[in-house]
Formats: structure tokens, sequence, C-alpha cells
């Protein structure tokens, strides 16, 4: 047996152990892909296990994260702070190697995979990251941001539509850096896939404009060492690598079978792969040659310490330059940023304007991508619709603008959401994107991870209600801006005009532990007037806009264009006689975050008279206002007609408010 099978070999008896010890797991994915992960790691990744942030280290994503004991265990030999005790506590109580890889959990792992195809795409992301991060900051003679993106995916990845929108989209923009290589292994796991995944893959990627290096052998060394150095030489193209391998490789009885994909290979059957594969150790014993041939401590030091003195030349010729992008790595906002938000901020509420709250979000993007060079914006085929272009907006293509601030996603909702958490994962760029509320649907399992990875992707969403008029239920969101305050660590904001507009951005720009979802209007907002106290408070997630004196007879909560229906019908209420208060809550996750003390400042307690004006869904709002008030919100779909008609026909008027409030008053 070959010293390169002995070393994958590590691989697998790794991998089958921790399964079998954790009764529970993968073991077949990282058995039939442990030759192809000897060869790229040991002889191309570049990478530093004793510094797993260094910025111009290779990405490598497992995008068939369920495989996750084969990331854990080239982590393991590699030298990352990955113990042989962590490998024991696979898929246990808050250790190091979760069942599915988890970013921030594991040293070394670049995003969280399991959710298939979302993997593929996030490294899409880094692989354009990468790119224009280059043409943004590299010089002549002086390649600063040179590395690759590595992708290990199966048929299951392959399977998933997200994997299309990625990959077309990645043949388009000509990412030469990104090599992905597919484990055509023929297996799911309902078994062999030929009955339900008969794609001629290559074809499939040709078309898209992709370099595809079919029919390797994936145990054999040679063959994978060629097509590696294949992939590296084209520089144009994406490269997909297709390795025929056979799952759980080494099992006498379930090699080549969905037996070993989602299972425990049983003692007994691990005992004869020991025989097979000559394996003479215990579980979770590797020899020491093996440990010293695999770890990459020394090698990584040297690669990151060549590429420190390659900087140090950088920042000599380029200091402004040097600067700039340290900063942008380690991801802090410019000295003159928060001086300059406020400014704008605050002229915006002493110029009051009615405008549509996404044409005020445009302008808060003109306003803050100047001073925001990290801001990567983009759109999914709706640029003229959501308003996210800017007058400095360059459109990236594959060999004109690299260095470019913005991408035409196409109609690649959920591909759009995952390329640009890939994007925030890879460091030195504030991605935002966009489309219509509606389809947030498509993107939200991506923006679910983004909140899981805790990372500053900026959703925007705009036609955030029936006030989208004409073009029916179909394209009227009701349920979804709910369904986004639901998803935990994600902020969601719906401002009610420009400021709130502003406010929103400047907040989820500042944020730098998770995401933030920005929803807006089509339909024009009136601006309302507020004191510097008010101001302030926005940021907070809900303040008191109108008040009265003493102790309010009612409280109206509302958000985005129906505060300004709310404050009419107070002001109604408030000529009859009563003591009305009119929150603002643009952001129900933030204003739940807040101190006790200004919760009940906002909303005491001791008034229980509430009444909450949304045009969304209606049930999400009870808990603000309990069992026995009232909300004025959607308890169906939309219908297809002019805004003005819609809202009248849904109760969203002055009037029904204010007969709402009469019931409980």
């Amino acid at each position: 047996m070959s010293t390169r099978q002995q070393l994958a070999n590590a691989i697998r008896f790794l991998s089958m152990d921790a399964v079998q010890k954790a009764k529970s797991g993968h073991p077949g994915a990282p058995m039939g892909m442990a030759d192809i992960a000897e060869v790229l790691w040991r002889d191309f990744l570049h990478h530093n296990p004793t510094n797993p942030q260094w910025a111009n280290r290779d990405r490598f994503v497992l995008s068939n994260g369920h495989g996750s004991m084969l990331i854990y265990s080239l982590l393991h030999l590699s030298g990352y702070d990955v113990s042989i005790e962590d490998l024991k506590q696979f898929r246990q109580l808050h250790s190091k190697t979760p069942g599915h890889p988890e970013f921030g959990y594991t040293p070394g792992v670049e995003t969280t995979t399991g959710p298939l195809g979302q993997g593929i795409t996030n490294a899409v992301g880094m692989a354009i990251a990468e790119k224009t991060l280059a043409g943004q900051f590299n010089r002549d003679g002086h390649n600063i941001v040179d590395h690759h993106t590595y992708v290990f995916l199966g048929d299951g990845c392959l399977m998933e539509g997200i994997s299309h929108e990625a990959c077309s989209l990645a043949g388009t923009l000509g990412l030469g850096k990104l090599i992905a290589f597919y484990d055509d292994n023929n297996i799911s796991i309902d078994g062999h896939v030929d009955g339900w995944f008969t794609d001629d893959t290559q074809k499939r990627f040709e078309a898209y404009g992709w370099q595809v290096v079919p029919a390797i052998d994936g145990h054999n060394p040679a063959q994978i060492i060629e097509a590696i150095k294949q992939a590296q030489a084209e520089t144009n193209k994406p490269t997909l690598i297709i390795c025929k391998t056979i799952i759980g490789f080494g099992s006498p009885n379930k090699s080549n079978s969905h037996d070993c994909h989602g299972a425990p290979l049983g003692d007994e059957e691990i005992a004869l792969t020991r025989k097979a594969l000559n394996w003479d150790y215990a579980p979770f014993e590797i020899p020491a040659d093996i440990y010293a041939q695999w770890d990459a401590k020394a090698k990584g030091a040297e690669l990151e310490k060549a590429w420190h003195e390659k900087f140090a030349a950088y920042a000599k010729a380029y200091p402004e330059l040097a600067a700039e992008f340290t900063r942008r790595m380690e991801k802090n906002l410019p000295a003159d940023w928060a001086k300059e938000s406020q400014a704008f901020i605050d002229h915006l509420q002493a110029n009051p304007a009615s405008i549509a709250s996404r044409k005020a979000s445009q302008n808060a993007i003109e306003a803050y991508a100047k001073v925001l060079p990290e801001l990567l914006g983009g759109s999914a085929d709706l640029a003229s619709s959501n308003l996210t272009l800017w007058s400095g907006s360059k459109p990236i293509r594959a060999t004109q603008n690299v260095d470019g601030n913005y991408l035409n996603y196409g109609v690649r909702e959920f591909g759009m959401a995952a390329i640009m958490n890939g994007i925030a994962l890879h460091g030195g760029f504030i991605p935002y994107g966009a489309t219509f509320l509606m389809f947030m649907e498509y993107a939200h399992n991506a923006i679910r991870m983004a909140a899981l990875m805790k990372q500053r992707s900026l959703f925007v969403f705009t036609h955030d209600s029936i006030g989208l008029g004409e073009d029916g239920p179909t394209h009227q969101p009701v349920e979804q801006t709910s369904a986004l305050r639901l998803i935990p660590n994600l902020n969601t904001w719906r401002p009610c005009d420009q400021v709130e507009s502003a406010i929103a951005w400047k907040a989820a720009i500042e944020r730098t532990d998770g995401p933030s979802a920005l929803i807006f209007t089509r339909q024009n907002l009136a601006q309302m007037d507020r004191t510097s106290e008010q101001l302030a408070n926005v940021a907070r997630g809900a303040y008191v806009l109108k008040d009265c004196a003493g102790t309010p007879d009612l409280i109206f909560i509302a958000t985005g264009s129906e505060v300004e229906l709310a404050v009419k019908a107070a002001e109604q209420l408030t000529a009859e006689g009563k003591k009305i208060r009119v929150v603002s809550m643009p952001s129900t996750n933030v204003f739940d975050k807040q101190d006790e003390a200004y919760r009940e400042a906002v909303l005491p307690s001791a008034v229980t008279k509430r009444v909450a004006v949304e045009a969304g869904i209606a049930d999400f709002w009870y808990k603000y206002v309990g069992f026995n008030g009232r909300i004025v919100g959607m308890n169906s779909f939309g219908e297809s007609a002019p805004a003005d008609q819609l809202f009248k026909l849904f109760g969203f008027t002055v009037d029904n408010v204010v007969a709402k409030a009469k019931e409980i008053l």
C-alpha cells in the first residue's frame, strides 16, 4: 500500500471511528473523498493552521457538509486547534465538531454547510470577493490578493436548484480561481441516483462556461494532481473536476451503497475495513509518522511569512492602499464614518421630503457608499425597481470593471443571498443585495444561514405590502415581514420615512455580529417631525413619536407606511379628548434587545389598551398588544388593484383605525 493511501486512510478511520462513537453521522463521503482531500490539502492548499484568518489563504468549502468528519479530520491532521478529543466529541453538545460544519465553532471552517448547494454558492461569493478585491488593491508587481477557492460537492449539491443559479453566474463572471471537485459516486440517501439524477454534468458545466476535467479516478493521486494543475492553469474560467469515487471506499460490505451514506458502519464492519485497508491501529490512533507527514504548521507559517514580506513591500510602495486593505479586512469602518453618516441623517431631518422609502434607501446608498468603498451592491434583476444603483456604481464583468462594486445577479434571489454570504465570509466587503420582499421566500434559507453564521449581509427588500398595487397578490407580501422577524439574530427594519430609512442603513452597516433586512415601500411616505431625542432613539428599534400629557389612554404601534396612518388616527382621537401615544417601531428585533427600563418607557405595561397597525400579517402583533388589543393588519392575501383602493378595501384608513381604537377605549 502506498504512503499516500495510508495518509488518506487516516482520514477514513478517524471519520468512521468518530461516527461510530457518536452513533450517528455520514462516513461514506469522507471515506470516498479521502484520496482527493489528501492530494489537495498536502500538495496544493495554501493555509496556515496556526492562523486560520490569514488574509491570503486559500478557501476550502465542504459543500456536501454532511460529510463533516472529512474536514474535521483534515483540520486535526494538519495541525489546527482541533484535538483528538474534539473528534471524539463529534456531534456532542458544545463540541468543536458539530454534526455539520459550522462557521465560528471550528478553526479552519470557512462557512456553515449542510443545506446542500449553499456551500458551492458561498464559494462563488468567496471567489467573486477574491477577484474583485484583487482588482481593487493589486498593482503591477504587487499581487497581495492571490488565492484559490476550492470546493468539494456531491450529487445532492448539483441537484439543488441553487447550484444552477450560482454556477451559471460563476461561469459568466469568469471566476478562474474557483475549483470544484464533484464527488461522482452515483449514490444519495435513497440509493443509486440513476432513477432521479441523470444530468450530463460535464455538458451542463461546459454550457455555463466552466472548464471541465472529466473522468478522473478519485482514488488515483497522480490523476488528481494533474487535474488540479490543469485547473490552476485556466485563469479565465472556473473549473469542475469530475472525480469518480466509491462511497465508503474500503468497506467490504457497505461501500458503493447508500448503507454507508448516513449511518455508522458498525463495529464489525469497521473491523473488516481495518483488515481490508491494512490499518493496524486502534480507534482514534494515528501513528507518529503519519502525523508528521500531515503536519502543515511549518509550511503554512512559511507561506504566510512570504506573504507578509510581499505585503511589506506593497505597503512601502502604496501606503494608503495598504492601510485601506488592512482596515477593510479587519472590518473597521472609516474614521470619518460616524461623523459623515450622522451629518446625512441630520440633513434629512432638517429638510423634509415625502418620498418612497425605496428612494430614501437609494439616497442613503448614495451618501454612504461615497464613504464606504467596501460596499458591494447588487440586485436580482430589479435594480430600476429596488433602486440599488448609485452614481458611483461600477457593474462587475468577467473582463471589465474587475475592480467594480456592483453585481447584476440576474433572476437568482436564492443564489444572490448565498453569494452575499460568501462575500461577507471572505472579508473586505459589506455586501448588499435586493429584490421584491415577496421573493425573499426564494432566498429565505440563505438569509437564515447569514443569521446562523452572524455575517454582515444586508438584504434589501422593496415593494413591501399591498401598496405594491396592480401586480396583485402573487407579488404582494403579507406574511414575509413577520417571517423575517422570526429568524434569530436577523435585525429586520421597516422604516416610516427617509430619516428612519437612513438610520436603518446606518445601523445595518455598523452591525458586525449579524445580518439585517431592510424593507422599503414603493409608495411615497410623509416625513415625521422629530426632536433630537426622538432622532437618537430611532436606532433603538422603537420610540415615542407622538405623545400626550400624563398616562396614555391608548397606544398606537405602527411601522413603515402605516405610521402616518396611526398619527392621523391619533390626531382625531386627541381632538375628541383622548390621550394617545404613537410608537414608531421600525425594528421589533432591535427594540426587543433594549433594556427593560427603555422598553417600559416606550410601552408602559400599565397601558394595556393598544392598537397595532401594519400592512402585514396581523397575528405577529399580539406579542405587543396582547389578546385584548386590536390589530389593523392583513388576514388574507391581497388583490390586484391600485394601492389606494387596496388600502381602503383592507381597512387601512383613518376611520377604521379610529374605530378599532374605540372598541377598547
